[in-house]
């Protein structure tokens, strides 16, 4: 059951997002956005042949989590064929394309990424689209372009060092955006004294409300983040959040004001180097964050506060396994973090007060970059060669559920849960599994 306040945000989430649908799930990390979903019936294991209700061949690679609203299916793509980056739309039923969308050209490449890694967002009447050229596009259900833009022809060169990933956030028809780069960009043009920011639009039409600049005192590539905004309904106050260049921070959702700040030590071991990947994860009135690079534990940040925050500020600290690109999953009172480097350390965690329930290893001999996701008592993690594990929620051991190999590798976008069945993005394919009746 939900506590109080979750509930009082996914109420505020389902309100603001305009016609939402049972089961839908929205932004990349679901309903909750804390990558929770309180579907039943869902699948314990599968196959190439079971449990498998379709696939879909995509024309290239990309590393977004697939949304799902309304019976269907919203997914980026490359095309490796051409520079055409490409959004879809299929039937959550039965896999079949209901539209395709070219939504701009780009040859741009980054190491160990691509240009389709942020994921769309909704709220049930239209669909939107980043990616990692700095093309961003609403298209209404039916796949009518209803506007795009390019924000680098306005706030110049968005790349980071491994390519901008940063998924963009949808409430009370805003449009947030999160830059968060180096003042010297890695790539031609070689911009300068550039900023980092939090950007609002206006959903309906692609028009600029404010622009707040996130100021860091950090160096070179550690203020490089590659994190997403997070929404946080705090008693009357409606928060975005986000984390990176050695800060968390909050700001107002309507104003873009900073309401607060909190900075998290450096890694001494990695001066100039600390870039964030995990994004943050709020519950049970905590702010859930990972320092980056996995070397720092988590921390549980508390509620409620103003102006520049201190470790008085903290509720708890675990200083044990953590990651360095996998977002922490809340679910039914528990905070699963994943250390996600070959082998994934997954522990549990009570989330009120950081009490260790239990920590056991996925195995494998590759990373687990993907977030955790749960639904109905279960755990679904996914490592990037494609083996999905799944593990029973909650209780106080570790145990596996069943193992998977998907056979279709470089996988990065998380298991999405929606209508009682799963999507899975891998390589070249998406997938929707679900239980067999």
């Amino acid at each position: 059951m939900l506590k109080n306040r979750d509930a009082v945000v996914l109420i505020m989430i389902l309100f603001f997002s305009g016609i939402l649908y049972a089961g839908d799930w929205q932004h990349w990390r679901g309903p909750s956005m804390n990558g929770s979903s309180e579907e039943v019936n869902l699948p314990s294991t599968w196959s190439k042949t079971e449990n498998v209700a379709w696939f879909v061949n995509l024309p290239g690679p990309g590393f977004a989590t697939p949304i799902i609203s309304g019976g269907k299916v919203f997914i980026s793509s490359t095309d490796e064929n051409s520079k055409d980056l490409l959004v879809f739309c299929f039937n959550a039923r039965t896999g079949k394309q209901i539209w395709r969308k070219k939504i701009a050209e780009s040859g741009r490449q980054a190491p160990n990424n691509n240009l389709a890694t942020p994921s769309p967002v909704t709220d049930g009447k239209y669909v939107y689209f980043m990616f990692g050229s700095g093309d961003l596009a609403c298209l209404d259900i039916e796949g009518n372009i209803i506007w795009s833009k390019n924000i680098e022809d306005e706030f110049g060169n968005i790349s980071q060092k491994y390519g901008y990933s940063s998924s963009p956030l949808l409430f009370d028809n805003k449009l947030y955006v999160l830059v968060l780069r180096r003042d010297t960009s890695y790539r031609s043009p070689k911009g300068a004294n550039l900023d980092s920011f939090l950007l609002a639009l206006d959903a309906s039409t692609g028009k600029n409300i404010w622009k707040q600049i996130r100021k860091s005192d950090v160096q070179d590539e550690s203020l490089d983040s590659y994190t997403s905004p997070i929404l946080f309904q705090n008693g009357q106050r409606t928060e975005i959040l986000n984390i990176g260049a050695s800060y968390v921070t909050s700001n107002d959702a309507v104003t873009g004001k900073e309401l607060w700040r909190y900075k998290y030590p450096e890694n001494p071991k990695k001066k100039g180097m600390d870039r964030n990947i995990t994004s943050l994860t709020t519950g049970e009135g905590l702010i859930f964050a990972i320092p980056p690079r996995g070397e720092m534990g988590l921390l549980a940040i508390k509620s409620g506060k103003e102006g520049l925050l201190s470790d008085d500020d903290i509720a708890w600290k675990f200083e044990g396994p953590s990651p360095d690109c996998s977002t922490p999953l809340l679910y039914k009172g528990n905070i699963y973090v994943l250390a996600d480097r070959t082998g994934g350390v997954l522990t549990c965690l009570d989330a009120k007060t950081g009490k260790q329930k239990w920590q056991g290893k996925l195995g494998g001999d590759n990373p687990w970059w993907s977030s955790v996701t749960a639904g109905d008592d279960k755990l679904y993690c996914i490592s990037e060669k494609g083996e999905a594990v799944v593990l029973e929620a909650g209780g106080n051991e570790f145990k596996v559920i069943s193992r998977i190999n998907m056979e279709d590798e470089p996988v990065q976008g998380s298991i999405a849960i929606a209508e009682g069945k799963l999507f899975i993005h891998t390589a070249s394919k998406v997938y929707c599994i679900e239980k067999e009746k």
